[in-house]
């Protein structure tokens, strides 16, 4: 007695395949089996793409946001920080700290000839401002080799282009909070040339911020040799706490210590519900493909049902025939979701470039950077979501061939035969 064959032998994968081929007797089989493919295909893809992009919004948004405004606040409390360069000496000899930059912070209308806006002020020290990479490390325009040195501020693109100026033009800035005079508190008005502009790459922060020299700025809002804030830069963004403790345990002044996910914890939280409700939305578009290789599959069972039953009645096994199906259903899912894992990394490495061409032949702005705070569309593949989206979509598949494996398997070859 010969023995039974092994399990996904040869000739259950040759069956498969032949099923999976168009034929015109049952065409319509292979139309739902290429639906199928293409729905796993685009849901793999879109899934990928979606998460990549939200994944580039968040690395982009927290580089920017922790980048220009640093990670930990450290703000005065009982008595004015006069002592901030103590306070910023001990700060930068914790382990994790990278720089802390004493900051004068205050609001004023910035004017030009052309018209003008409301901006937010910073003075920092002529040796921070190239500690801080977000401002040196992007001057698209004039020079800050000498900030702090003499008169002169620094401005964002976005500002310049609002007031039409550029490098050594004049801003002029107005701050309610002056001179205080017999008649009460006058205006303070005065010009600065623009030594450099500097582009983040953030429209919020490319339009609001203008840097000048410590002192200037002291005098300017009025402070009495005391700074609103020390910023402290770490190492590791995501060490907060650690920085926070040891902070507030090297400092012996009275002082309020916050950090960058306090600040911005709705808008972080707000994108994180987001990407989840996008990867289960999209992820019904998987589901509703595996659901059509059900469908696809049962059609096709009962199609074959007279070949099913000549294969019982030569000595098929039932789970050789429940093998053969399980091979056609899952190869439609498995096939599906490595297509539409290509095209999803195509696309997404090819984002920006895919996104300008489309602009270009619609003759639009697709990606309007004031309106979507980034200049241009960030992504960021993550592979470990790539790997649970692809073992989502597979075991979906899986699941989907089940049932209709399970009643080709059941077929009773009498019957079959019978009323073939």
């Amino acid at each position: 007695m010969s023995a039974a064959p092994r399990p996904f032998a040869a000739f259950e994968w040759m069956l498969a395949m032949r099923y999976l081929r168009t034929r015109r007797k049952e065409g319509f089989v292979s139309v739902i089996a290429g639906f199928s493919f293409i729905g796993i295909m685009l849901g793999v893809a879109t899934l990928i793409i979606v998460l990549s992009v939200m994944n580039g919004f968040r690395a982009e948004l927290l580089s920017k946001i922790v980048g220009i405004n640093g990670h930990i606040f450290v703000a005065p409390v009982e008595r004015p920080l006069t002592d901030y360069d103590e306070v910023a000496t001990t700060i930068e000899g914790l382990a994790g700290v990278r720089r802390a930059v004493p900051m004068v912070e205050g609001q004023a209308f910035a004017s030009s000839s052309v018209q003008g806006g409301g901006v937010l002020v910073r003075g920092v020290r002529g040796q921070d401002i190239g500690k801080i990479d977000a401002i040196s490390g992007n001057i698209v325009r004039g020079d800050i080799s000498e900030f702090g040195t003499r008169d002169g501020v620094i401005i964002g693109r976005r500002l310049a282009e609002q007031l039409a100026l550029q490098a050594g033009d004049t801003i002029t800035l107005i701050s309610p909070r002056g001179a205080t005079t017999p008649f009460g508190t006058a205006p303070r008005i005065k010009g600065y040339p623009v030594m450099g502009i500097f582009e983040v790459g953030m429209t919020e922060f490319d339009s609001i911020f203008v840097y000048m020299p410590l002192e200037e700025a002291q005098a300017y809002f009025n402070r009495a040799g005391d700074v609103s804030v020390v910023e402290v830069f770490l190492e590791n963004a995501d060490r907060v706490f650690e920085a926070r403790m040891a902070i507030d345990a090297a400092l012996e002044r009275p002082t309020l210590v916050t950090d960058w996910t306090q600040r911005n914890r709705t808008f972080f939280a707000a994108l994180e519900v987001e990407r989840n409700v996008m990867f289960i939305i999209l992820t019904l578009i998987v589901l509703v493909a595996a659901l059509n290789i059900v469908s696809g599959l049962i059609m096709l069972v009962k199609d074959k049902s007279s070949d099913i039953a000549i294969l019982r009645t030569m000595g098929a096994t039932r789970g050789a025939v429940m093998r053969v199906f399980l091979i056609t259903g899952a190869s439609i899912g498995i096939v599906g979701t490595i297509a539409g894992l290509i095209l999803g990394l195509v696309f997404t490495y090819n984002i920006q470039a895919i996104q300008n061409t489309v602009s270009r032949m619609l003759n639009q702005q697709l990606w309007d950077p004031t309106v979507r705070f980034l200049s241009e569309i960030p992504a960021l593949v993550n592979w470990s979501e790539v790997f649970s989206v692809l073992l989502m979509a597979i075991v979906l598949s899986l699941l989907a061939t089940l049932y209709p494996s399970w009643r080709a398997a059941r077929l009773d070859p009498v019957q079959a035969l019978r009323y073939g």
